[in-house]
C-alpha cells in the first residue's frame, strides 16, 4: 500500500515469519549456540581438523553468499548468519576426512545453486547443506570412508591442512565402521547404546554424539526457536516402527534405541527438519511432514542401498511442503460448514447471471 508520497505503508520481508522481537540473525545464532557442544564433540573425537573444517566452510559460504549479492545487485544480507549456519552443518554432515575441496563444492552447491538461486533466504524450498551433502554423492569413496575416532585403540591424527593422500584407491587413514553400517547387516553395533549416545563410535563429524544434539535441541526448544511437533513427529515415527519390525532375534526395544541413537537422525530432527524455511507452516501439516520423514528414513535404513535415511528422507519431504501448506489448513475462527455452503451458492449464483449476462 502507498499513502499521498508514495511510500510503502507495509513492507513484507522474507520468511521466516516470527512474531516475536527476534529477527532471523538472532535465530541463527541460537541454532548455533545450539550446536556448539556437537561441534566441541566433533573436534574432541576426530581433532583439530574439524576446527579448521568449519572455519573454512563458514567463510566460504558467507564469501558464496556476498558475491553472488554483490554481483547481482542485490541486498547483502551476509550478517544475518544463515550463510554461516549452513557453513557448520555443511562439515556435521560430512566424515572429518573429506578433503577441503569437497567441503568447497558442497558450499558453493549449497549457498548458490539451491539458496540465492531461488531468491535467497526464504525461497529455497530445500535444506541448503542437505542439498550439498546429496550433490557430494558423486565422489562416494571419500563421503562414505569414516576416520576413527580418538577413543579407538588405533586412531591416527587426521592431516590438518592437506588433503588425505589415497594409497590403492582409499583413504591412508585408520577406518572405522559406523554402528549403521552394522545395523544395515540385520545385527547390533559393537558400541554400547551408552557409547553411541556419548559419540564414542565413527561417523560424521556432528552426528556422533546423540545426547549433545538432544542438549541442543532442547535449547531450542526452550528459546522457541522451534516446537516440539517435528521433532516428535519424526523421531516417534522412527521409535514406532523399529520397535514393531526388528530383525530376528534382536530385542524390538533395543533395536529401536540403536536406530534413534545411530547416524544423522537426532541432527535431522532438531536441525534440518525444522528449518523455517523448508517446513510447513501450519500445525497439521508439520505433524504430517515429520511423520514422513520417519517413515521414509525407515524404509530407505531398511529397503535402500545406502545404510542411512536421513538426508534424503529430509529432502523429499521437503519438496511437497508446498503440497501440504496448501491442502492442510487450520479451521478458521468464526467459519463453519454451514457459511461456507451458503457462500458457495452465492457465488455460483453470480457466476450463472454473469453468464447469462454474457449470453445476452
Amino acid at each position: 500500500m502507498e499513502g499521498n508520497n508514495k511510500k510503502p505503508l507495509l513492507l513484507v520481508g522474507q520468511s521466516p515469519h516470527v512474531i516475536s522481537p527476534d529477527n532471523t540473525r538472532s535465530l541463527m545464532l541460537d541454532v548455533l549456540i545450539a550446536m556448539a557442544p556437537a561441534f566441541v564433540a566433533g573436534i574432541y573425537f576426530f581433532g583439530l581438523r574439524v576446527l579448521l573444517m568449519t572455519a573454512f566452510s563458514v567463510a566460504s559460504c558467507m564469501a558464496f553468499e556476498y558475491l553472488y549479492q554483490y554481483l547481482m545487485k542485490k541486498d547483502i544480507t551476509v550478517g544475518d548468519l544463515s550463510s554461516a549456519v549452513t557453513g557448520v552443518l555443511m562439515v556435521f554432515v560430512l566424515p572429518a576426512s573429506v578433503p577441503f575441496w569437497m567441503v568447497l563444492v558442497g558450499d558453493f552447491f549449497a549457498i548458490v545453486v539451491v539458496k540465492q538461486l531461488f531468491g535467497g533466504l526464504g525461497r529455497n524450498f530445500m535444506n541448503p547443506a542437505l542439498a550439498g551433502r546429496a550433490f557430494l554423492a558423486g565422489w562416494a569413496t571419500l563421503l562414505n570412508t569414516y576416520p576413527a575416532d580418538a577413543t579407538n585403540p588405533n586412531y591416527v591424527p587426521l592431516p590438518l591442512i592437506k588433503n588425505i593422500p589415497l594409497v590403492n584407491g582409499q583413504p591412508d587413514i585408520v577406518t572405522s565402521a559406523t554402528p549403521l553400517a552394522s545395523m544395515k547387516a540385520g545385527q547390533l553395533p559393537e558400541e554400547s547404546l551408552l557409547d553411541m549416545g556419548l559419540g564414542l563410535e565413527s561417523g560424521c563429524v556432528g552426528e556422533v554424539s546423540a545426547f549433545l544434539l538432544i542438549l541442543g535441541g532442547l535449547y531450542l526448544l526452550l528459546r522457541k526457536v522451534i516446537t516440539i511437533r517435528i521433532p516428535l513427529g519424526y523421531l516417534g515415527t522412527v521409535a514406532i516402527l523399529t520397535l514393531l519390525f526388528p530383525p530376528a532375534g534382536i530385542n524390538g526395544f533395543t533395536w529401536m534405541l540403536a536406530s534413534l541413537l545411530s547416524g544423522g537422525l537426532m541432527l535431522g530432527a532438531f536441525f534440518m527438519a525444522t528449518d523455517y524455511s523448508t517446513s510447513p507452516v501450519t500445525p497439521g501439516a508439520q505433524w504430517v511432514y515429520a511423520i514422513g520423514c520417519g517413515l521414509l528414513t525407515f524404509v530407505i535404513r531398511y529397503f535402500g542401498a545406502y545404510n542411512e535415511g536421513v538426508c534424503y528422507s529430509i529432502l523429499i519431504m521437503n519438496s511437497t511442503v508446498w503440497l501440504l501448506d496448501k491442502y492442510i489448513r487450520p479451521h478458521r475462527f468464526g467459519s463453519s460448514k454451514k457459511v461456507k455452503a451458503e457462500a458457495e451458492a452465492i457465488m455460483a449464483n453470480i457466476r450463472r447471471k454473469n453468464a447469462g449476462g454474457d449470453a445476452k
